[in-house]
């Protein structure tokens, strides 16, 4: 496919650009010993660290493309994370420079592109629904000016075929993952960034499609005067030719950090010869441990002269086209959020919609498994309060109960979804896309309607074959139980979502607490039978409240009177004493509704403390 060469226009403005240098860069992971010692303030010397990188010097200009290269687990991907703000400066030794002057980590990150490789995307919007969505996150003008640019940065990535096909992952087929590689890159294109950082660009792709990629990426040096840095492992002799610099990693030290044409000097310099038909870099990561650590502290001056040299090039060709910035431009120049907190919200929410009635598991199923659940249960449990007795009561409680663990155990089958989400969610706010309130405050309200429509799907059915009380109020009340139990599930779910680290843990810990809330939710022991130190178990219980309020509806008001029990015609238990044996007022009808509520508002509060701090985390 023949690459697009036009760019779009920038006017007589001149684009700033950025020059990034590492100084004696270094980073070690703490072991386990030093955070035991730390923990239990051990005075025992520290063992030595290991260095994942070690006294990196290595500098990225202008209208260059670098590529940081090695073998696996040289650093490459620990110094490119360190270079865009994922790793925080303080957590390294030495310095990050951009334009000379030590990095602004938070501003840094909102104005460059950083490009995982794995690819966090959607897998059920469109291409274009993709970046129109980045678009409008962060760009200021509304959706005309995320249009335009939507439409240019198609063209750009060569997307236009496939701009209506949806991104697709997994079991869900899609595009394919070279293309699916240039949208991840168009996103972090969207608000047309200075600096590029992109881990791994050709993984997983075939030789054509990585051609094609770093083909791209040249494109946009050559036009638009980018900075920008991948990572490699090994690449062809084609995409070799279009690196205009190297730095070469070996267990987290630089062998080599320059234009790629010395690096075959620096490999005679050490007494080895390239064997023909390989590749200058494929022959240099098989000998690394032959070639002379390039430092700081003892530099070898021929190399060093002939950089210099290349370095006045380069800021010539910067002084045609763009400005250097300083470190005050680039704060002034850092920018808010690109949308108020309402228009946040209505973007969010029309994504999560979009996302939502796309999903047969979470849309069609949920709905086909409340009908069908709402049937069988008033099929199995019809008419049970025709007969009267203390069996019928009991089997009349345990269709409550049932319908409780139905209601709320089902709302946890969105706990995988919620875990793809927060992948995107962690790399777009940590980009400064928008506020993790929006985003919460979004998915609150764009599950209400929908588990409405499954919290009546439900009632329909199951209400009146059960045979409850037969009156609208009655039916309207039990609705709104059913609607406040699933909004507390998916609350739950949320928030467990945000605080486990993947789905097998995220499933022991939801389904132990729902049946701890089940076994201490006065079904099965009444609360004066739980032992006092369990006894703040049974005020959390998801279940109690909800349990409650059934009752109250059904045996509560005007059902008051109603006969439960009768022994030779004369009645023996009424419903209204049997809800003063269950301690129950009819005061606590809506005071446990008031209860649910706390919940809902409580589990999302704390999902957006969880994810916050979360976001505090990655960006400090």
């Amino acid at each position: 496919m023949e690459l697009p060469v036009t760019m779009p226009d920038s006017g007589d403005r001149k684009k700033v650009s950025y020059t990034i240098e590492t100084r004696n860069l270094s980073y070690a992971l703490p072991s386990l010993y030093d955070e035991f010692s730390l923990i239990f303030c051990c005075k025992n010397p520290k063992r030595p660290q290991k260095f994942i990188i070690k006294d990196v010097n290595c500098e990225a200009r202008p209208g260059e493309i670098t590529a940081i290269a090695g073998p696996s687990g040289a650093g490459k991907t620990t110094l490119l994370e360190i270079l865009s703000g994922k790793i925080s400066p303080t957590k390294v030794t030495g310095q990050v420079l951009v334009n000379g002057h030590p990095v602004n980590a938070k501003c840094f990150r909102r104005l460059s592109g950083y490009v995982t490789q794995e690819d966090a995307l959607f897998p059920l919007l469109t291409v274009e629904e993709t970046l129109m969505y980045s678009a409008l996150l962060r760009l200021q003008g509304g959706k005309k000016e995320a249009a335009n640019r939507v439409g240019v940065l198609i063209k750009e990535l060569g997307l236009e075929q496939v701009a209506g096909s949806r991104v697709g992952g997994g079991s869900n087929r899609g595009i394919s993952g070279g293309e699916r590689r240039r949208v991840s890159i168009g996103v972090e294109l969207v608000h047309d960034p200075a600096v590029i950082l992109i881990d791994e660009p050709t993984s997983g792709l075939d030789s054509a499609s990585a051609l094609h990629v770093i083909s791209l990426l040249q494109v946009m040096v050559a036009h638009q005067g980018k900075t920008i840095v991948l990572t490699i492992h090994q690449p062809g002799f084609r995409i070799l030719e279009l690196f205009d610099r190297l730095v070469l990693l070996s267990n987290g030290c630089v062998l080599h950090n320059g234009p790629l044409k010395y690096l075959e000097e620096r490999i005679k310099f050490s007494g080895l010869q390239i064997p023909p038909h390989i590749n200058v870099l494929e022959f240099a990561i098989d000998v690394t441990g032959s070639i002379v650590i390039q430092t700081s502290g003892t530099p070898n001056i021929h190399f060093h002269l002939k950089d210099h040299g290349e370095k006045k090039e380069s800021l010539r060709k910067d002084d045609e086209g763009f400005t250097i910035s300083n470190h005050n431009d680039m704060v002034k120049k850092c920018p808010s959020y690109s949308n108020s907190y309402i228009e946040e919200i209505l973007i969010l929410g029309g994504r999560f919609c979009k996302n939502i009635f796309r999903t047969k598991q979470l849309f069609a199923t949920r709905i086909i498994q409340a009908l069908v659940a709402g049937f069988i249960l008033g099929s199995i449990f019809m008419n049970v309060d025709n007969n009267l007795g203390q069996v019928a009561l009991q089997t009349r409680l345990g269709f409550f109960a049932f319908s409780l663990t139905f209601l709320l155990s089902s709302m946890t089958e969105g706990l995988p979804i919620f875990l793809q989400e927060r992948r995107i969610f962690m790399r777009e706010t940590s980009r400064g896309a928008y506020r993790v309130s929006s985003y919460v405050v979004a998915n609150t309200f764009v599950f209400l309607p929908f588990l409405l429509m499954v919290g009546l799907l439900y009632t329909v059915p199951v209400y009146w074959l059960v045979g409850l009380r037969q009156n609208m109020d009655g039916f309207l009340y039990f609705a709104m139980v059913v609607w406040m139990v699933v909004l507390m599930s998916n609350s739950f779910t949320a928030c467990f979502s945000a605080l486990v680290p993947n789905f097998i843990m995220g499933t022991s810990i939801i389904a132990g607490l729902m049946g701890s809330f089940f076994l201490f939710s006065g079904y099965f022991l009444s609360k004066e039978k739980i032992p006092s130190y369990w006894i703040f178990m049974h005020y959390l219980s998801l279940f109690k409240y909800p349990f409650e309020c059934f009752l109250i509806n059904e045996y509560g008001g005007k059902g008051g009177k109603r006969c439960l029990e009768s022994e030779r015609g004369e009645c023996k238990l009424f419903a209204i004493d049997f809800l003063r044996q269950q301690d129950l007022k009819e005061s606590q009808k809506w005071s446990n509704l008031a209860v649910m509520l706390c919940f809902i508002l409580g589990y999302r509060v704390l999902c957006y403390l969880i994810l916050w701090c979360r976001c505090y985390r990655t960006r400090n």
